[in-house]
């Protein structure tokens, strides 16, 4: 499936949700995905490369409840 997920500026998190929109059936939305740069910043032209469709838009924050 899909979905939408936020990273709360996590490198990590970001990263393995992007890989596991590779099997998704729908779309997954990773937000706060500045954070890669940190560990890998050519991760997403590497995820482009295994044939990832990678979009990149602003973001509104979360909700805090």
């Amino acid at each position: 499936r899909g979905g939408t997920v936020w990273s709360d500026g996590d490198h990590r998190v970001a990263m393995a949700f992007a890989v596991a929109g590779l099997a998704a059936q729908a779309p997954v939305t990773v937000c706060g995905v500045e954070s890669v740069g940190t560990s890998y910043p050519g991760f997403f032209e590497g995820l482009a490369a295994l044939g990832a469709r990678c979009e990149f838009h602003e973001a509104p924050a979360p909700a805090r409840v």
